[in-house]
């Protein structure tokens, strides 16, 4: 699917005409062969742009920069509290900027998409809305984390460690992600004679290369912390297994001696007293005494 834009008033409107900010969403085989063809991009990192293993990078082509960067892939309930990266290519040429994802997305929106003077630092902002993305992402991570801690400290049930083992996967992809971004951002930086990018874009991109470097600290230090924690969030989970075992076996015994001494009466063979008028209550006194010797024992023990 195909929607053009076009930079108007400092911004990034749509113009489905003359626009030349081309974004193609997983483009099918006629726009694929547009692309290469007709745009003469490279078929390999045109499908690099879709493949969400693929490192980012920046390339030099004859008449156009291609570059592949990494930004965290839309969740849905299918997913199973798993967040995955996405990759996404920006063709930048001289008089136009094609980009290419996997899934539909919203790019221009936000602060970071005004003022806006040249397809350079329209290539830039869309890096650099990954990289909030994979902060509001991150908060998202930790807030996810916290709601599964509290279940289980109040649950046995494995579902929960399993989707604390998923987020521990997923802060490991935007690790790598975000760490691709980095490098990628450095290739920016060092190549702006080539990209002919503005001293405004170049201090753009050390703001771009400090938030970066941020971000992944913050996903780092989540990432440290569910390792940490893992093993002691499963001891919780045998403690409670072993409170309820212990509350059950507690239960079980101060049914079994009144059951054993109501039981040893009730056989069918005689036995001294059975025909005396008080036998019924002499029983059921045995009974009630066997269960409060069961609570003396138990408050002894401190169980």
């Amino acid at each position: 699917m195909l929607q053009r834009m076009e930079l108007s008033g400092g911004k990034v409107v749509p113009n489905g005409d003359n626009g030349n900010i081309y974004v193609y969403v997983h483009p099918d085989e006629a726009e694929r062969k547009y692309l290469v063809e007709t745009l003469q991009l490279d078929e390999h990192t045109l499908a690099s742009a879709l493949d969400p293993d693929e490192l980012a990078r920046l390339e030099f082509e004859p008449d156009h920069a291609a570059v592949i960067f990494k930004r965290p892939r839309n969740y849905s309930k299918d997913d199973t509290f798993v967040f995955r990266v996405a990759s996404v290519g920006l063709f930048l040429f001289t008089d136009r900027l094609v980009v290419v994802l996997s899934e539909n997305i919203t790019l221009f929106q936000g602060k970071q998409f005004t003022r806006i003077t040249s397809l350079q630092e329209v290539a830039l902002k869309i890096i650099f809305s990954s990289i909030s993305h994979f902060v509001e992402h991150l908060r998202v991570i930790s807030a996810v984390s916290d709601s599964l801690e509290e279940q289980i400290n109040a649950s046995m049930q494995n579902k929960y460690l399993l989707s604390l083992f998923s987020l521990e996967k997923s802060l490991v992809y935007y690790l790598n992600g975000i760490n691709s971004n980095g490098k990628l951002i450095e290739r920016f930086k060092n190549s702006a004679v080539k990209l002919k990018l503005t001293t405004e874009s170049i201090e753009f991109i050390d703001d771009m290369i400090i938030e970066n470097q941020q971000c992944y600290e913050q996903a780092a230090t989540y990432s440290n912390i569910l390792a940490s924690m893992m093993d002691a969030r499963v001891s919780i989970v045998s403690n409670n297994l072993n409170w309820l075992i212990k509350t059950l076996t507690i239960i079980t015994i101060a049914i079994m001696l009144p059951s054993l001494v109501v039981s040893i009466f009730s056989m069918n063979v005689p036995f001294p007293g059975m025909k005396h008028p008080v036998t019924f209550w002499v029983i059921l006194s045995m009974a009630l005494v066997s269960i409060f010797s069961i609570r003396l024992v138990l408050r002894w023990k401190k169980w």
